[in-house]
């Protein structure tokens, strides 16, 4: 069985056995698949992904696969070439025969809390929250990208930390100084912030690089970022909220790599959840959206999966 891990930091795969769902083999690329007019490039993800599945397959002796599950960032949205191309690439390939398509958001869904009804907030450089009842469909909260939401997550966190610092630069009120010395030592003089951001293709990712710093200053004890993570876990909670559907139980799991910010953003995040997440149990991720995609993987010899299907976030071939 292969799983295939696809977001903002780069590109995972595994493969895994069939009669217990454990990776016996890993490849990560850090380079992350692009976008273009037409949406995610099937052809710079295959190219990532079938030399590593090859050598995959070289290392553990098997010889095709039974059947795949790609979570991708973005299939929601932008996954139309994806839907097009990667059935038959794959099939021809190694031999795939049945395939799942997947949003990441479902994929950590799945290493989160598997199969049972609940809520997951997906938190890395973008940001979007599922809730289901496991049987009906999905509740899909945000994930509409830098300029248009991903409220909380690292992009936004990065860009707020970053605007911050322009206005310290500008002697503007809400400035911080602390946060236009971190600009600097990672960017260079802010001065030529626009000129370095702007014209990059992967601005989203760029801006996320700089949480960290945001979340050291805030740990430093600097008013300006503290403000900004404790905004961040509200919007986190929000989201979660607003997944929750009637039916959907109280296991509410929040994972990705936001949360290695660590204590800056998870102290708020727990301080504002009994007010914003009213009844809501927060559970630890049982694995992450790696780990989700070997679960779908591995359903589909069993004629799963059996999470709900749905024409963006997920698929079978």
């Amino acid at each position: 069985m292969l799983a295939v891990d696809s977001g903002g930091s780069g590109l995972r795969c595994a493969l895994a056995r069939a009669d217990g769902g454990t990776a016996v083999a890993e490849r990560t690329s850090r380079e992350p698949v692009r976008t273009g007019p037409g949406g995610i490039d099937a052809a710079h993800l295959l190219g990532q992904l079938l030399p590593a599945v090859g050598e995959l397959l070289k290392e553990t002796g098997a010889d095709e696969v039974g059947a795949a599950c790609v979570g991708a960032a973005g299939m929601a949205t932008l996954g139309g070439e994806l839907r097009e191309r990667l059935p038959a690439a794959l099939r021809e390939a190694f031999g795939v025969r049945r395939l799942a398509l997947a949003a990441d958001a479902v994929t950590a869904y799945a290493g989160a809390l598997g199969v049972r009804p609940g809520v997951v907030v997906a938190a890395g450089t973008g940001l979007i929250a599922l809730g289901t009842d496991a049987g009906t469909g999905w509740r899909r909260v945000d994930g509409w990208g830098h300029l248009l939401g991903d409220c909380g997550s690292g992009a936004w966190i990065g860009r707020a930390g970053l605007e911050a610092a322009m206005r310290a630069h500008d002697g503007r009120p809400g400035g911080s100084g602390a946060l236009l010395e971190r600009l600097e030592a990672v960017f260079g003089p802010a001065a030529g912030m626009p000129g370095r951001l702007y014209p990059r293709t992967d601005r989203a990712a760029v801006l996320a690089s700089f949480a960290p710093q945001v979340a050291r200053c805030a740990a430093g004890g600097d008013a300006v970022a503290d403000r900004v993570l404790r905004e961040a876990a509200g919007h986190l909670l929000a989201a979660a909220a607003a997944a929750r559907t009637g039916q959907a139980g109280g296991d509410v799991a929040f994972t990705g790599g936001l949360l290695k910010l660590g204590e800056p953003l998870l102290g708020p995040l727990r301080g504002q959840a009994p007010e914003l997440l009213p009844g809501a149990r927060l559970v630890a991720p049982e694995g992450d959206p790696l780990h989700g995609a070997v679960r779908i993987a591995v359903s589909l010899a069993c004629g799963g999966p059996a999470l709900p299907s749905d024409p963006a976030l997920l698929t079978v071939h």
